[in-house]
């Protein structure tokens, strides 16, 4: 039986317990989309990024008080990476003419397929559009794009990011939350807890 999603915002405390599940959904889920030398490369290019928890934009789902996925949103620049990846642009984003960026989405491997995803994804849509955006952009993972596609986001382009030591794919992809109605109705069912199973 699955437990209904709870979620809060992420603190510094949760800071190890986030970097071990960032880890096995990276060696778990994501290896069925990449070589072993990706998945090396890929520990560099993503990873925990504590501003956004120190913006309190990053949210814990638990099932049962278990954690069972993880993500956030943004108001910064920066598009990807944990604290060590280089290139980060931490200055602040302007509402209503950028992009709000969707953030370091991981799930525990032992709840893939339960609605975790879905759930953090509508809680950075609602949060992103009570402050102004009426956009999100995200940088997907092989892994991570099927969900995005089946949440509205659309491909902008795709391309390689070889600072781990060899490429590694990723597509930008973005969303319009423009169309409110439309919006608070996803957001809705989203954020309901999905039917008990036996």
């Amino acid at each position: 039986m699955i437990a209904p999603l709870t979620h809060r915002d992420a603190v510094e405390a949760d800071i190890p317990a986030l970097v071990d599940l960032m880890n096995r959904a990276i060696a778990g889920p994501l290896a069925a989309f990449l070589t072993p030398e990706q998945i090396s490369a890929s520990r560099k290019l993503m990873g925990l990024d504590s501003q956004i928890i120190a913006d309190r934009t990053y949210f814990i789902v638990e099932a049962a008080g278990v954690l069972a996925g993880c993500g956030g949103w943004s108001r910064r620049i920066t598009e990807y990476g944990g604290d060590y990846t280089p290139g980060r642009i931490p200055a602040p984003l302007t509402p209503g003419v950028d992009a709000a960026r969707v953030r370091a989405m991981y799930t525990a491997p032992e709840f893939v397929r339960q609605g975790v995803g879905r759930y953090i994804l509508a809680l950075c849509e609602v949060a992103a559009r009570a402050e102004g955006y009426d956009r999100t952009e995200l940088v997907a993972t092989m892994g991570g794009e099927p969900l995005y596609r089946a949440s509205g986001y659309i491909e902008i382009e795709r391309f390689e990011d070889d600072r781990g030591g060899v490429p590694v794919p990723l597509v930008r992809m973005a969303k319009s939350l423009n169309d409110v109605t439309l919006f608070v109705a996803e957001a809705a069912r989203a954020l309901k807890p999905p039917p008990e199973t036996a």
